[in-house]
């Protein structure tokens, strides 16, 4: 395991006993007209922007019918299911998450070295990057529950310890998602200003928090205003479509009542400038496979 530097000024305060709204100190696009990869420049001036950009087709329909086989072999695997990596239903105890997929599977750590994901990983970030976290997320149909608004970074500042924003977060669509499935929702813009979260962060919250998320959640207050200021953007797409969205972004998505599943991969990428440090405001380091410490870039 690769040591972690010591922790930095905190630019990002949160789990306090008050909410506070912080300014963002760092750039979203981090080097324009930067290197050179998939990304359009237009298209990183309209995630700078906006805190995403959506991509019709970036996987083929032969590509998705891999990953869609490797995800249905994870989410099916009893031995799978009994590692800790796997995050079930509160109710069905239906899998809803598999983590560090990366590892676990040659098959998605090629989707995570592909040119058409680190490179534009790169361009925004820019520079090298590592994966700090990946998994695939299962909304089987009939009653999966969703993922509650929220910003990335205050949990990875609070709990993994990123000092900056300077992380960027690829969801890659197996199944189609509909505007009726529980897809993804962000509030384009909402990446502009840190919402530092009231309450204290609980032990070992991460257990919790990967079935319902409790801390680090902002005030109803807050996401009204947000929302009123900025909208809400529904993402929907063939299987094989992308969305590529900053850490700080506010998002979301509903429960999944309809008899269609949805299902993604999901990879996040770090700046390797941007190292984890201890936590900023939890007494230790969630597990490695939901926050990496080891910091190798990806190649």
């Amino acid at each position: 395991m690769t040591i972690a530097p010591e922790r930095t000024a905190d630019l990002y305060p949160s789990r306090d006993t008050s909410e506070v709204i912080t300014p963002r100190k760092d750039p979203v696009v981090w080097s324009q007209p930067g290197p050179a990869g998939p990304f359009q420049p237009s298209e990183l001036s309209d995630f700078e922007r906006d805190g995403f950009f959506a991509i019709g087709e970036l996987l083929t329909a032969d590509e998705v019918a891999v990953y869609r086989s490797e995800l249905d072999r994870l989410v099916n695997d009893p031995e799978m299911r009994a590692n800790p990596r796997s995050i079930v239903e509160p109710k069905s105890q239906s899998v809803r998450s598999v983590f560090e997929v990366h590892k676990i599977s040659k098959v998605f750590a090629r989707l995570a070295s592909d040119p058409r994901v680190v490179g534009r990983a790169r361009q925004i970030l820019g520079s090298d990057v590592y994966v700090h976290q990946s998994r695939i997320n299962v909304k089987p149909g009939f009653g999966a529950s969703g993922f509650y608004w929220h910003s990335d970074f205050e949990t990875w500042h609070s709990e993994d310890g990123l000092p900056n924003m300077r992380a960027v977060s690829v969801s890659i669509a197996l199944t189609e998602n509909f505007d009726t499935n529980g897809g993804l929702m962000i509030m384009p813009g909402s990446h502009r200003h840190f919402v530092g979260c009231a309450g204290a962060t609980p032990k070992d919250n991460y257990k919790r928090s990967l079935q319902m998320q409790d801390a680090g959640i902002p005030s109803d207050e807050a996401l009204t205003k947000m929302a009123d200021k900025h909208g809400i953007r529904l993402f929907t797409g063939k299987a094989g479509s992308a969305t590529w969205f900053d850490c700080n972004a506010m998002h979301g998505s509903g429960d999944n009542i309809t008899p269609y599943p949805r299902s993604n991969v999901f990879i996040v990428f770090n700046s390797v400038e941007n190292a984890a440090v201890e936590p900023f405001a939890a007494p230790v380091p969630r597990p490695d496979y939901i926050g990496a410490r080891e910091f190798t870039p990806v190649r």
